[in-house]
């Protein structure tokens, strides 16, 4: 057992290594050798886990997803509206992004030129984004004559720009910066009933 357990806490710190190099370095920069020094491992054991630095990259983006999910989960509150919800989930990533390496990373890696991957944590985001808005619509919660798709194409692209921007500046991803972004966007979103309601700045761990 202690054994095993010493193997998932080398994973991890590999994971964690590997995303903190690819966060500050870039995936074509980063080297196994470098991920295992900034790990305290040898290369055996990084490859005994890793058979590459792909492998390694995929692994950053499955933490990171778990990670994406989490908050999606922790901002879901019983008997909150979807628009609320989604601009609680968009505060819970900003912070994310703020704080935890291993998201960051998984994000980067997906806007790196020298690694594509079809189905990378943004469209996972996008995708998630479009069932937020869907449920939107379908509680009466848009306003009339929105239409659902123009809606997803707002904030993906927003929340897409404040990820790229705060990875060199982070006042893109503080509080203040998404809730200016929630007081434009709510009222051309937002039914006239449902507007005085939404908290622009968010309610995420309340």
């Amino acid at each position: 057992m202690a054994k095993q357990q010493r193997a998932v806490r080398t994973r991890e710190s590999l994971i964690r290594s590997a995303a903190e190099i690819f966060d500050r370095e870039g995936f074509t920069v980063a080297s196994l050798a470098m991920i295992s020094s900034q790990a305290g491992v040898s290369s055996g054991a990084l490859h005994f886990h890793f058979a590459s630095k792909a492998a390694l990259a995929e692994a950053v983006e499955s933490a990171a997803l778990d990670r994406l999910r989490i908050i999606a989960g922790v901002a879901s509150r019983e008997g909150a509206g979807r628009l609320q919800y989604l601009v609680d989930v968009t505060h819970g990533l900003a912070l994310g992004l703020r704080g935890d390496v291993v998201l960051r990373a998984g994000f980067g890696l997906c806007g790196d030129a020298a690694r594509v991957a079809p189905d990378g944590l943004r469209e996972h985001w996008r995708r998630w984004v479009e069932e937020a808005v869907a449920e939107a619509e379908k509680a009466g919660e848009l306003r009339p004559g929105v239409a659902p798709e123009d809606a997803v194409i707002a904030v993906v692209a927003a929340t897409a720009g404040f990820e790229v921007l705060g990875s060199r500046e982070q006042v893109w991803l503080a509080p203040h910066t998404i809730a200016r972004f929630w007081e434009l966007l709510l009222p051309a979103l937002a039914a006239g009933d449902r507007l005085a309601a939404l908290e622009p700045e968010g309610s995420f761990g309340d």
